[in-house]
């Protein structure tokens, strides 16, 4: 078999239908619009919801709840921080120096993800996961979580 011998499964392509193409075609003139009206005009979209001009279902139901906007959390796993010297102390402005997290003024989370093989390190992060609390007190370092982690 040669890249020039090959061609597509009969019946895996099929032209499109082009319409507006003239009389002879048996899709001219209207090109299957129909005669007239909104939906026969080019950019016509009536969008989801529409329901004729009637108020639609979803403004006529009643609204419950409240809709709760997060803080903004950035993520940084353990094998990340290899990065680091041994016995280095690192804060927020530290993970944005070196490319692990875009802002200082979001919150940071430190996750178990990864092994971590620099030793003594001390973390200053808003929240950390269980797994990364024992992995890097395993690893002779210490994680200082600030007033606003303290719960999480």
């Amino acid at each position: 078999m040669k890249l020039n011998e090959l061609s597509p499964a009969p019946g895996s392509k099929k032209t499109r239908r082009r319409v507006g193409r003239g009389l002879g075609s048996g899709r001219g003139k209207t090109a299957g619009r129909g005669q007239k009206g909104q939906t026969s005009r080019s950019g016509h979209s009536q969008g989801a919801g529409w329901e004729g001009g009637r108020s639609r279902l979803i403004m006529r139901l009643p609204k419950r709840g409240f809709t709760r906007v997060k803080e903004p959390l950035q993520l940084v796993n353990l094998r990340d921080l290899n990065a680091f010297a041994a016995g280095e102390s690192i804060d927020a402005a530290k993970l944005v120096a070196s490319g692990l997290v875009r802002r200082v003024d979001h919150r940071v989370k430190l996750l178990a993800d990864g092994e971590l093989e620099v030793k003594g390190l001390t973390i200053t992060v808003d929240a950390a996961s269980k797994g990364a609390l024992a992995a890097v007190e395993a690893a002779g370092g210490k994680v200082v979580l600030t007033a606003a982690g303290e719960g999480a």
